[in-house]
């Protein structure tokens, strides 16, 4: 048995043939991931019904109540955090200036059950926005009727 000795000085990555590498790099679907769409910056969001209200609750730690923005139009939710934050340190012989930018915006259609015509009740407490939209009344749960077998 010989033994065969393999050169890889010429290839980039030795275990790719050149081919599948250059499709990789060419492929559309290397965009396609989740990293790439804004989606994935949005805050995770917790949707319960309860018997009188609709209660959202947003994870966006980091931010302050200042940072938000809750409207509804036209029977729609739309909240809205921007987070800006820039330091800068100055000495003698240099400056450093550093900054950061969040921001997400989420719209949700409201169901015609929620009476937005009443006040949202929104607070922000340890990185969780809640929001709590009233049920109008003739949708709030009415009490199960039992009808008896004959």
């Amino acid at each position: 048995m010989s033994l065969i000795k393999f050169n890889n000085r010429n290839r980039l990555f030795p275990s790719w043939n050149n081919d599948s590498l250059k499709s990789f790099l060419s492929s559309d679907d290397f965009f396609n991931n989740d990293f790439f769409e804004e989606d994935s910056l949005m805050p995770a969001m917790n949707v319960q019904e309860h018997e009188k209200e609709f209660e959202i609750e947003f994870a966006a730690p980091g931010f302050s109540k200042k940072d938000f923005e809750v409207t509804i139009n036209d029977n729609m939710l739309n909240v809205c955090g921007e987070k800006k934050k820039e330091t800068e340190e100055k000495q003698e012989d240099y400056t450093r200036k550093e900054f950061s930018y969040n921001s997400f915006r989420r719209s949700l259609q409201l169901p015609k059950t929620v009476n937005a015509d009443q006040d949202v009740k929104a607070t922000y407490k340890d990185g969780i926005l809640k929001l709590n939209l009233q049920k109008k009344a003739e949708a709030k749960a009415k009490p199960k009727k039992v009808i008896e077998v004959l």
